[in-house]
This record gives structure tokens, C-alpha cells and sequence, in this order.
């Protein structure tokens, strides 16, 4: 199979090949207008199509399901990682993998859930920069507790103050939350994800929901 090469650059850096000025492998790409591909009434039907065509040396059709999927795996990614640059790259990693490994691809699952399934466990390996991480954003959220604890909070500053619980929580309850909540996966869907039972998937959110109230609130984390 054929590599893709235009404008999401997929090429997996072949050896004594360069990456490009800003050290990015693969490039997103701009929504195309119109796209008949990006806009089939089945997108199951649509995704399982493309991806034998992927399977067939198709570049153009990796670029139609990179498309129509990025949005959803970089929200994805941040929610995981809280951080834009880190999400960036992982959901750079799960393009890659999944072109790679898109002979594994076998139609008994969503195309999206397939994605899902990448994009969470290249989520769940992310652990190098972690810890500082964790120590920056648990810092940020302390400091804005304290400070609005008894004054208004605008919006965006609660979304912070969100996002910096969520960073904050165990990432295997991270990840359930982010799937149930965030992205509307029932319990079943994000059991299949996260390759574990249902049951885990709701003692997983139960747990988190209750450690989100308790570092969202003026005393939260400090107990």
C-alpha cells in the first residue's frame, strides 16, 4: 500500500527523509467543502467503504476518514492529556497507528470506534511527562479555587477549573469519563473502548464524578 502524500502528510518518515519546519509528521487537514465523502447519509457504510479502499492503496480515502474523524480523536486527546500540544501529537499517533494497522480493521466495529479504541490506549501509554504535567495544571486549579472561592467565576475560568480536575483524576477514570460524558458513549460503547466490563465503566464514572465534586469545590482535594 501506497502512503499517503498530499495535504495530510503521512508519509511515516522514512529514514534519511526530513520532517517538516514545526517537526509534525502529519499535517490537518482544512474540511473540504462539499465533500460527497464527508457527507454520506450511512457513515458506517460510508467509513467501512472507504477503509477497503484504504486497504486498496486508496491515499484519497485515508485523507476522507482522517476528516471526517479528526475533530472528535484531538477532542479526545485534550480532554485525556489537557494540554493542546500533547493532544495534538497523540491524536497525530493514532492517525499513524491506525494507517498502519488498518488491514486489522475489520468492519465488526464503528470505524469511529476503532479510532476510539487506538486513540485511547495511545492516551492510557502517554505517561513520560505526566507527572509535570499533573503538577502545573493541580496548581492552576488550586489557585483558582482559592481565588474564586467566594466570588463569581466566569465561564471560561470554570472550564479551566474543569479541565484541571479532570487532569487530576486516575486515567483509567479519566478516560471513562471523557467517553460517557464528554463524547456520549453509553457504558457499553466505552466498555468496548477501554476493553473492560460495563460494570467497571460505571464504578469508573461513579468514582470520578465524586472525586470532580470534591476537587471542584472551595475545600476539594485536600482531604
Amino acid at each position: 500500500m501506497n502512503t499517503p502524500t498530499s495535504s495530510f502528510i503521512l508519509a511515516i518518515h522514512r529514514q534519511g527523509e526530513t520532517a517538516s519546519e514545526d517537526g509534525k509528521i502529519i499535517q490537518r487537514i482544512r474540511p473540504a467543502a462539499g465533500s460527497d465523502l464527508t457527507k454520506a447519509t450511512s457513515m458506517a457504510d460510508a467509513d467501512e467503504e472507504l477503509a477497503v479502499r484504504v486497504k486498496n492503496g486508496d491515499a484519497s480515502a485515508y485523507e476522507a476518514l482522517v476528516r471526517k474523524h479528526q475533530t472528535m480523536i484531538h477532542a479526545l486527546t485534550y480532554r485525556m492529556t489537557g494540554s493542546v500540544a500533547d493532544a495534538e501529537d497523540l491524536a497525530q499517533e493514532t492517525f499513524i497507528r491506525a494507517y498502519q494497522q488498518i488491514d486489522s480493521f475489520n468492519g465488526t466495529a464503528k470505524f469511529g470506534t476503532w479510532l476510539y479504541v487506538i486513540a485511547v490506549h495511545a492516551c492510557l501509554n502517554w505517561r513520560r511527562q505526566e507527572a509535570r504535567r499533573y503538577r502545573a495544571q493541580a496548581n492552576c486549579a488550586e489557585e483558582a479555587l482559592v481565588h474564586h472561592g467566594n466570588g463569581a467565576v466566569t465561564g471560561n475560568e470554570m472550564a479551566q477549573q474543569v479541565q484541571a480536575a479532570l487532569v487530576k483524576l486516575p486515567v483509567k477514570q479519566r478516560a471513562a469519563i471523557v467517553l460517557t460524558m464528554y463524547d456520549g458513549l453509553n457504558h457499553a460503547e466505552a466498555a468496548k473502548v477501554l476493553g473492560c466490563s460495563e460494570t467497571t465503566v460505571s464504578w469508573r464514572v461513579f468514582t470520578a464524578k465524586r472525586k470532580l465534586k470534591s476537587l471542584l469545590t472551595p475545600a476539594g482535594g485536600k482531604s
